[in-house]
């Protein structure tokens, strides 16, 4: 055969090949939009149908009935006829005279939408005006999956509880994801404040849970899914990725200072020093690779609501591994040298950070300290009775304390103070969500405490010690010091996926102007990071700095 015979002969091939992969694609690309239509019609049914809502279905048996129906649907016409002729098996749906809105002086609807009941695209009107007859109609009773706990958060319940689903299969992996997606979907106070549009979450995440190889695979996934909440409070934990990304580690921490992974402090004093672990010491690499690569690779696995949080977040992904060793590039006092740091199982490893862990001192300039990760509620009294005539007084927050300290905040105020406006999901109309009364800090009268108070905050500052903080800046005579917080306020709630399970931050915090608190952490009046020089020098910068400001 001649070369213009050949060229011919691969062209012609080479378009057929690539018309029969551009077809895969498009089906492909179909199915997973019909997909995520089912993970929107099944989810909505089961909080708003009445017949659904009171658990009168097996609804996961549905959704896995649906699915290969679902999956082969040509077009909007063939898709909102297998949906219209499902609805109508469910039951009739009678009008409610009660199914008002919210006022919207009393509904946050920044979560809230629904606009893809009316989605022309994928949908006919016949289809369109059934799923809006039953919003318009919804459930208003307790609703048999989810209701509320004491304090207002939902709390996940009568959901089918599989055994042995550490890779199920394929149409049992998207209910896992379904299920998922849709909690958040309707209960998450703070979707509207995610990276990454939820509805394009669930684009992509359908073909990767489908496509999942192995049980491994399928379990990144789920941690991958969760990540994208950006909330602190979303973390995932199983077994196989634990041992993925290792369960040996070396017995120092690290954090990101100056755009460098430098260790922060120890988990154990002596096994340190026999490995010569230093703290300021800068990590360049790790087994041969850049420690800001590694971090930039593992990403979609760190959870954090901001950036300061995952920088410490990070340090579990860095350094963890299998083997009992691990070689790591350093960088210390202006010497670049390659160790060996030993790994350890950690079992009897326990943090102890950068930072006082005194309970109380009154140091030569009359200032007094307060660390209330080792204060207990029975000395509040106590203390703030010995203190009341020194010139200042530092709270140490950078820490999860075992309790709310109103007994300090309510002596530092005279007169009543709001403090915090809460969200919680409105569990008559999914999605929405209500305001609470405004949470007010009243005194106690004649124990007033004159002196200035700084605040100490940083990452470390999460959820209980976030809210603390709140009350105690609408002291007279507050300051906060310190770094971006935690960015994960109010109670969390307990969801999941099948067999494994995640949390979210449940209820929604703000201050009293409507100020987020979310991903964003509390207010900062002076903004103080630590510095490599510092952490080398063993020196509490944030300490110091509350100091100088009390002093002058």
């Amino acid at each position: 055969m001649g070369r213009l015979k050949w060229v011919l002969v691969f062209c012609i091939c080479g378009f057929v090949t690539f018309g029969q992969n551009h077809s895969v694609t498009k089906v492909d690309d179909k199915k997973s939009e019909n997909l995520a239509s089912l993970a929107k019609v099944w989810g909505f049914l089961k909080y708003y149908h009445p017949n659904v809502a009171k658990g009168n279905f097996n609804w996961d048996e549905q959704l896995i009935q649906m699915i290969p129906k679902v999956e082969q649907a040509q077009n909007k016409d063939d898709l909102s006829r297998i949906y219209l002729e499902w609805i109508a098996a469910l039951g009739v749906v009678k009008e409610c005279k009660s199914c008002k809105e919210t006022s919207k002086e009393k509904s946050f609807d920044k979560n809230f939408d629904l606009s893809w009941i009316n989605n022309s695209i994928i949908f006919t009107s016949e289809l369109s005006h059934k799923l809006k007859y039953i919003e318009e109609n919804r459930f208003r009773g307790e609703n048999y999956y989810v209701t509320k706990s004491s304090v207002g958060n939902i709390k996940v319940r009568n959901e089918i509880n599989y055994t042995d689903f550490d890779y199920p299969d394929q149409n049992h992996r998207l209910l896992s994801l379904f299920r998922y997606w849709n909690t958040v979907e309707y209960f998450f106070p703070y979707k509207y404040l995610t990276d990454q549009n939820w509805d394009s979450v669930l684009i992509e995440m359908i073909p990767k849970f489908k496509n999942a190889n192995d049980a491994l695979e399928y379990q990144l996934l789920m941690q991958e899914t969760v990540v994208k909440l950006d909330d602190t409070h979303a973390s995932f934990y199983s077994d196989k990725n634990f041992d993925f990304f290792g369960r040996k580690y070396i017995p120092a921490f690290s954090n990101v200072i100056e755009d460098k992974v430098v260790i922060a402090g120890f988990y154990n004093d002596s096994l340190a020093k026999l490995n010569d672990i230093k703290k300021g010491d800068i990590i360049e690499e790790v087994d041969g690779k850049s420690a800001l690569e590694i971090m930039s690779e593992r990403k979609k696995y760190v959870n954090g609501s901001n950036n300061n949080t995952k920088a410490k977040n990070y340090d579990y992904f860095i350094f963890n591994g299998s083997t009992d060793s691990v070689k790591v590039k350093i960088r210390r006092d202006n010497l670049i040298f390659v160790k060996t740091i030993k790994r350890y199982s950690g079992i009897d490893f326990q943090p102890k950070g950068l930072y006082n862990k005194e309970k109380f001192n009154v140091d030569q300039n009359n200032i007094a300290y307060i660390n209330l990760d080792n204060l207990e509620m029975k000395d509040q009294n106590i203390i703030m009775q010995k203190i009341n005539k020194t010139k200042g007084l530092i709270i140490d927050f950078r820490n999860y304390p075992d309790f709310m300290p109103y007994l300090i905040a309510r002596r530092l105020i005279k007169e009543d103070k709001e403090y915090a406006r809460l969200i919680e999901p409105d569990l008559t109309f999914p999605g929405k969500f209500n305001w609470k009364k405004t949470k007010v800090l009243d005194p106690i009268k004649n124990e007033y405490y004159a002196g200035k108070v700084v605040v100490l905050v940083n990452e470390e500052t999460q959820s209980m010690a976030e809210y603390c903080t709140m009350f105690l800046q609408t002291g007279d005579n507050v300051v906060t010091i310190g770094s971006q917080t935690a960015g994960a306020d109010g109670d969390i709630s307990r969801i999941e996926f099948l067999t494994f399970k995640s949390a979210i931050s449940g209820l929604g915090v703000f201050y009293p102007d409507g100020t987020p608190t979310q991903r964003v952490g509390v207010k900062v009046d002076i903004l103080v990071r630590p510095t490599i020089k510092g952490i080398q020098e063993g020196r509490d910068e944030l300490l110091e700095k509350a100091k100088e400001y009390l002093v002058k």
